[in-house]
């Protein structure tokens, strides 16, 4: 069973950045994909960034040019940096780990914006 454990969520002031990390509990180039998620309340959980086998990135339009995507192959750990945070950024945000048939989740990091 895979684990993902994220970490680096918190309280940031507008404008301000964060580096959020998550780990496998198993080498990250068994996964397909690793990428980031967030959850604000009452909406749907959205992809945010994703990370490929192949070392590929790709972005939601919605924070593109603020994101970062990452990969630590040596410490089985997946980053997002997020630069300009806003106020509605504010959420939980969850790593994921994909292959063929089956993802896992982690349990959430929460980031809080102050404006």
């Amino acid at each position: 069973q895979v684990q993902l454990v994220e970490s680096g969520g918190g309280l940031v002031q507008a404008g301000g950045s964060l580096r959020l990390s998550c780990v496998a509990s198993g080498s990250i180039r068994s996964f397909y994909s690793m990428a980031w998620y967030r959850q604000a309340p009452g909406k749907q959980r959205e992809l945010l960034a994703i990370i490929l086998c192949d070392d590929s990135t790709n972005y939601t339009d919605s924070m593109k040019g603020r994101l970062t995507i990452s990969r630590d192959n040596a410490k089985n750990t997946v980053y997002l940096q997020m630069n300009s945070l806003k106020p509605e950024d504010a959420a939980v945000y969850y790593c994921n780990a994909r292959i063929k048939y089956k993802q896992w989740w982690g349990q959430g990091t929460q980031v809080t914006v102050s404006s």
